[in-house]
């Protein structure tokens, strides 16, 4: 990967950290994209932590950055034409950005693994599934094809494939959704990863399915320890499960903070509006409010806060100039000029 600065720690504060480094650390993190001779602004000062066990859900509309985001923390982006501009990104206190692309390979999989959202098109159709569970044994920890077989249907077991030793040779496309999203789990858990970056995982499910995923992410994450960063549009899929939530618009962070203290007190108009297009079952009949107009392109951001042309609560300041993150409350920012204004308000 290829990276034009490279600045340490800075950007927002970090409203969950402690003294000790955490398990994940992103700083002030940059990726453009250069497209017909335009720069497309991706991801715009990005920062988070994730600690041992936590779940941090990024939450935003699609274009929003968060799965660009999450790509630049694995590495796994295309270069050209993305780079990354600015930033840290930082597993256990090491500095991943400007590493060889022989030593972050070795991190992907073994110490930071992704769940991708489609997993008909992340897994290979030429392949059976359990050889490519196999694989991730073999490559990384050298294990014969024998023992390498008996940890993949031990995992797929662990997941709750039914028939798991039967289904080895079977090929993706003859399992449901469901299941071949459960094998996209096994195959990033196989090696017990510190981090596992869940991009959608419960896109195009129907809402049981959903529903089982995320108590087996859940259960899971658990007996791993590992810390789970959850990215996803859908509020709903959040609530449950999420500590903590860092809520994205035009690349930038709008608002952070602790799961039940964003949906009880949201601080950014952006946030509240989210919650009020949300179907509620303690508001039956009530309308859903969805939220005016549509996100700025990236190639061409308004000056002042990105939310300004859709916000309800814009004023001059806001079109002029950014807002910074404001704290509100312990462990809650938002960036809105007017955040302690809406915190104060509550959640309508």
């Amino acid at each position: 990967m290829t990276t034009e600065a490279m600045d340490g720690p800075g950007g927002a504060a970090h409203p969950a950290e402690s003294e000790a480094e955490p398990l994940l650390r992103v700083d002030d993190l940059h990726v453009r994209f250069r497209v017909r001779d335009q720069d497309v602004h991706a991801v715009n000062g990005l920062s988070y932590t994730l600690a041992e066990g936590e779940t941090v859900a990024i939450l935003g509309e699609s274009g929003s950055g968060k799965s660009v985001a999450a790509q630049a923390v694995m590495g796994i982006l295309d270069t050209p034409p993305a780079r990354i501009t600015k930033g840290s990104v930082r597993l256990r206190g090491e500095e991943l950005l400007g590493l060889p692309e022989r030593r972050r390979r070795a991190y992907r999989g073994d110490r930071i693994a992704m769940i991708f959202q489609d997993a008909l098109t992340a897994l290979n159709p030429v392949l059976t599934v359990g050889d490519q569970i196999r694989e991730m044994y073999q490559v990384h920890r050298g294990l014969r094809r024998k023992a390498a077989t008996a940890k993949a249907v031990e995992l797929m077991e662990r997941v709750r494939i039914p028939s798991a030793a039967q289904r080895l040779g079977d090929y993706p496309h003859q399992f449901s959704g469901g299941m071949r999203q459960r094998i996209m789990i096994a195959m990033a858990l196989a090696l017990e990863p510190d981090v596992l970056i869940a991009d959608e995982p419960t896109t195009a499910l129907d809402v049981t399915v959903q529903a089982q995923i995320m108590r087996l992410l859940a259960a899971l994450q658990d007996e791993f320890r590992m810390g789970l960063v959850l990215i996803t549009h859908d509020l709903g899929v959040v609530a449950g499960v999420a500590d903590r939530i860092v809520v994205m618009y035009a690349g930038s962070v709008a608002e952070q903070a602790p799961a039940r203290e964003l949906y009880a007190r949201p601080a950014h108009p952006y946030t509240r509006g989210l919650l009020a297009s949300v179907p509620r079952l303690d508001r039956r009949g009530g309308p859903l409010v969805p939220i005016a107009g549509t996100p700025p392109n990236p190639a061409a951001l308004p000056p002042g806060c990105p939310f300004q042309p859709r916000c309800p609560r814009a004023e001059a300041v806001c079109a002029a100039e950014r807002p910074p993150l404001v704290r509100v409350a312990p462990g809650h920012e938002a960036a809105c000029h007017f955040a302690e204004e809406v915190h104060r308000a509550g959640a309508e």
